[in-house]
């Protein structure tokens, strides 16, 4: 493979990343603070979105695994043809409808709509790397390559919409008249950061969401002129496609594949946690209120200037050790829940951006070695690469879709008021409990599931031999 087809590839995935990032971020505080719905209903939201573009996956793998070669492939025309519904989608995502009771349908609506397009295109997309070359170092690089302009492009999305929405959460009657909010909590329960903010707020996130949708179409373009999609390689001629439901039954069954989708469905449902719930915790409960966007970036500067390096470690010491990285936000996650202050936070958001560029690169680079295996104790079948990627895809969104939807009801729960600048001491504690418990939890289990991962240096070159022989 060239540079240029590597960086071509990996700028295509870039533009998911842009909205994800800033859906990741900012939905969550969006629809509170500036849709003014319930956190119950912003759970039923993030929950329902999460779950449609997870059914979504083996779906799209079912009718992906089913299509036939054209003169561009078999994965590329699925991805031209959603980007543009997908672009669409995401703006209204971000529109403020002037009704006021049907708002919770609107969003829901786009929601699961961008959810599932994302989808069409994501496991296409991530598929398209067992097309790419034969050659297993290839792969790794691809994939770095694609999770260093990924992370990229979670950094811009989030910078991006951080930057151009910022004054829409800060509020300055926050900022300086904060012995008001500790003494008048009525006053609190009814005051906005900023009377007209639903016609100014609504043209900050239009105008957010119509650049991120130009990117977007850049990224497809640059894909479709920078990649070639090869057939399977390893492929003979009297070899047939397995059966959508059966492939999805000898996946569920192979060892290698449940212990990395475990493990890595915990961690990502973590990393989730953080994300969503990040700015929530520096608004409310870390009287971070005017940093918030430049953690965010310090978070994904960090992460992805650090792939690389992942990249040269897992290379030099194999991938399961690479694996505890993802640990180190752990202790300092904790400190920062414990003893709120601004330098510590900036460290602990440079801790947490190398730990996230692990827990990105590694599942990543880990599925091509599971496909490999599966395709060496089943030498006669093909087509079951999008059966992999697509369940994969569909197990770590739903663990994130219950994990965000739990978050927010707990909001709900405990008494979170949209717009008030102090929250109840009830919200704080669990913001606290969702940036910190709750997400070392999840990582220690799913690091403790990876030590089962069979897969090691010596074998993955083993598999490669035989492959070679195969073909």
């Amino acid at each position: 493979l060239s540079v240029c087809g590597k960086l071509c590839y990996a700028i295509g995935g870039a533009p998911n990343q842009v909205a994800g990032s800033a859906a990741s971020f900012f939905l969550q505080i969006y629809l509170l603070d500036i849709a003014h719905i319930t956190p119950f209903h912003a759970s039923l939201v993030l929950f329902i979105g999460k779950a449609s573009g997870a059914v979504t996956d083996p779906v799209a793998g079912f009718f992906i695994s089913k299509s036939r070669w054209t003169k561009i492939g078999r994965l590329m025309p699925w991805m031209l043809a959603c980007t543009p519904f997908t672009v669409v989608s995401y703006f209204f995502m971000w529109y403020l409808p002037p009704f006021v009771s049907g708002r919770v349908v609107w969003y829901l609506t786009f929601y699961c709509l961008f959810q599932a397009l994302t989808t069409l295109f994501q496991v296409p997309y991530s598929a398209l790397t067992m097309f790419l070359s034969t050659d297993q170092k290839d792969r790794d690089s691809a994939t770095a390559y694609r999770m260093t302009v990924e992370v990229l492009g979670t950094l811009i999305g989030a910078a991006l919409q951080g930057q151009i929405v910022a004054s829409a959460h800060v509020s300055h009657h926050c900022t300086v008249n904060t012995s008001i909010n500790t003494t008048d909590s009525s006053h609190d329960a009814t005051s906005f950061p900023d009377p007209s903010d639903p016609l100014s707020h609504q043209v900050i996130y239009m105008i957010a969401a119509g650049i991120i949708g130009g990117v977007y179409l850049l990224g497809i373009a640059i894909l479709f002129l920078g990649v070639k999609e090869n057939d399977d390689p390893y492929a003979l001629n009297s070899d047939r496609a397995i059966p959508f439901c059966k492939g999805l039954g000898l996946t569920m069954k192979h060892g290698p594949y449940v212990k990395l989708t475990a493990a890595f469905l915990l961690i990502s449902t973590a990393v989730q946690l953080e994300q969503s719930n990040f700015v929530l915790f520096c608004t409310h409960a870390a009287g971070l209120r005017n940093h918030f966007q430049y953690l965010v970036v310090t978070i994904l500067v960090s992460a992805a200037v650090s792939i690389p390096f992942w990249q040269k470690f897992l290379q030099r010491f194999g991938k399961k050790c690479a694996a505890c990285g993802i640990s180190w936000m752990i202790p300092f996650a904790v400190m920062l829940v414990t003893i709120p202050n601004l330098i510590l936070a900036y460290f602990v958001a440079f801790v947490s951006g190398l730990s996230i560029a692990a827990s990105l690169l590694l599942p990543w680079s880990m599925l091509p070695d599971v496909v490999d295996n599966f395709r060496l104790q089943n030498p006669h079948g093909k087509g079951h690469e999008t059966i992999f990627y697509s369940s994969y895809v569909f197990f770590t969104k739903m663990s994130a879709g219950i994990g965000l939807g739990i978050s927010a009801a707990g909001l709900e729960f405990t008494g979170y008021k949209p717009g008030i600048c102090k929250q109840p001491s009830d919200v704080i504690l669990t913001l606290k409990i969702l940036i910190g418990a709750v997400p070392a939890i999840l990582i220690l289990v799913g690091l403790f599931i990876l030590l089962f991962y069979p897969i090691t240096e010596e074998s993955r070159k083993e598999t490669k031999l035989a492959l070679e022989e195969l073909r």
